[in-house]
């Protein structure tokens, strides 16, 4: 995520003292959309946002506004997006739902959140009813325990990154030295690696743990583009904005409790970079897949 979109997705609490469970109801109550009219649904961002809308917010929102036009015994298991505009986080989002399909195991919906007017995200999210079949996943890495690992506010002390004192709904743990530490020390790792989890505890709610997901998803992918080329948000001149997303959702999970994050850059050309990430729970189960292609430009 860029350095502004991080920001925004911190903001959720300016109060001292890290994250927990107040700052995750934060998080739960910004997906908790108004409806305002059929297929119509509205949301807001955080009172203290930066300039322009953290795209896992707007993932998370539009998500949740194509879920609640679905019975809940279809679990979302993809969603296609693409990152039109800048959204402005002073006014509300609205999310305008179309009814693609409802067939007998397939539901198709597509979400265009809309702001002064114009179309700034638009997501196609496909959910289907559970379904037994063949079934076999990718093999988690080796990697230390989450509690063995340092907190963020621990192992960004020191740094004056601005955004590492903001409360955070989202717990994340480092796997090895985080990347504006291996832009000095000459490192360029291919795999970037962190345990996270909801900071907190979450409801039942199967729609809510994938929209939590979401939002988690966008939070740390395009470090590793990043960190390929010794580069880092808020410490160099970068200048980046998410172009388009994708997720698949294999098997059900908690987002409130630990899951690793394991992501990694195929490629980079033409001022935009491309990473893909891989989801598991702690016990070893592949639950999503993430795909995103950013605008990175290294000035």
């Amino acid at each position: 995520m860029t350095e502004m979109a991080r920001e925004a997705a911190t903001e959720l609490d300016t109060s001292p003292g890290g994250g927990g469970q107040p700052v995750l109801d934060k998080l739960v109550a910004l997906l908790d959309l108004e409806k305002i009219e059929e297929n119509i649904y509205r949301g807001v961002s955080p009172a203290h946002s930066s300039v322009r809308v953290f795209g896992g917010q707007v993932a998370g929102q539009a998500l949740v506004a194509a879920g609640r036009t679905v019975p809940e015994e279809r679990r979302v298991h993809s969603l296609h997006a693409y990152f039109i505009r800048g959204g402005d986080p002073s006014v509300p989002i609205v999310y305008e739902v179309d009814r693609i399909r409802d067939g007998r195991s397939f539901t198709t919906r597509r979400v265009v959140a809309v702001q002064h007017g114009k179309a700034i995200f638009s997501l196609s999210a496909s959910f289907q009813k559970d379904e037994p079949g063949i079934d076999h996943g990718e093999t988690m890495p080796d990697v230390p325990d989450p509690e063995s690992l340092p907190t963020f506010p621990e192992l960004t002390a020191g740094y004056g990154l601005r955004f590492s004192e903001i409360p955070r709904p989202i717990d994340i743990r480092y796997i090895g030295e985080p990347p504006w530490v291996t832009r000095t020390t000459g490192e360029r790792p291919t795999h970037h690696r962190v345990w996270m989890r909801a900071d907190g505890t979450l409801a039942d709610s199967q729609l809510l743990h994938v929209c939590v997901l979401a939002y988690a998803s966008d939070m740390t992918l395009l470090d590793s583009v990043l960190a390929r080329h010794g580069v880092y948000w808020d410490v160099d001149k970068v200048l980046g904005a998410s172009l388009d997303h994708a997720l698949w959702f294999h098997r059900p999970f908690r987002a409130d409790e630990w899951f690793l994050y394991d992501s990694t850059s195929p490629s980079a050309s033409g001022a935009r970079g491309l990473a893909t990430g891989r989801f598991f729970t702690r016990d070893g189960r592949h639950v999503a897949t993430v795909v995103q292609e950013g605008l990175l430009r290294v000035r």
